[in-house]
């Protein structure tokens, strides 16, 4: 997942405003600080987005290609 794609899933999943929100102050104990914290450290932003819908209950089928651009196929 690409950094925009990440974006893209966040604002999608939860509006651009609370994204923002979320980024900045929601506390991800596994990755030991915000998601803005994790993704400047490098963790990998699929790994980043997983964290926060397991925390915020995001339904499984919504978790997966969330974000993600489509195929021009």
């Amino acid at each position: 997942m690409r950094l925009s794609e990440f974006q893209r899933a966040m604002s999608e999943e939860f509006g651009e405003i609370y994204a923002g929100v979320l980024m900045r102050e929601h506390w991800l104990a596994g990755l030991g600080g915000t998601a803005d914290d994790a993704l400047d450290r490098g963790v990998p932003a699929r790994e980043v987005w997983l964290a926060l819908c397991v925390d915020l209950q995001v339904p499984e089928d919504r978790r997966h290609g969330r974000g993600l651009i489509e195929s021009r196929e």
